[in-house]
């Protein structure tokens, strides 16, 4: 029997807000460039943020990946450090990083529970659209744990 390759999809939503501005451009050219979302005290968006893994079903298991193991990981990669938090001030991998779209999808890649699976992540603002990408790497599913 070949081996056959199933997805598994989890949907969370945060919040969080942030300014457009770079620091390479004077006050007056972020603000014409970026608007009103160049704002001092910055503006927020609710995301919608999708997991999707792809990955060998497990033969004794049935499962891609457990679904437990994939809320684990994006409650530590996106939940604790990016739900209600400012991403310029509270988040040290923002504090150089100039985001029109709001949430670099990169940004997860910095999280080793990523690395060693292929996923799709789509970050989108509350009207649904996606802002940001993040294709992660082809390999195999983390250890699966076992059901209780």
């Amino acid at each position: 029997m070949s081996e056959r390759i199933g997805f598994i999809t989890r949907v969370q939503s945060f919040s969080a807000c942030h300014r457009l501005h770079s620091k390479s451009l004077s006050d007056e050219e972020n603000k014409r460039i970026f608007g009103k979302c160049n704002n001092p005290n910055g503006h927020g968006h609710n995301y919608t943020v999708e997991v999707t893994v792809r990955g060998k079903i497990d033969r004794n298991t049935g499962m891609v990946m457990n679904l437990t193991d994939l809320k684990d990981y994006i409650e530590e990669a996106i939940m604790k450090p990016l739900d209600h938090k400012n991403l310029d001030l509270d988040v040290p991998y923002f504090a150089d990083v100039v985001r029109y779209d709001s949430l670099s999808a990169t940004y997860l890649s910095q999280y080793s529970c990523f690395n060693d699976i292929f996923m799709f992540i789509s970050f989108m603002q509350h009207h649904r659209k996606p802002v940001s990408v993040y294709l992660g790497q082809y390999g195999t599913a983390s250890p699966i744990r076992q059901p209780v």
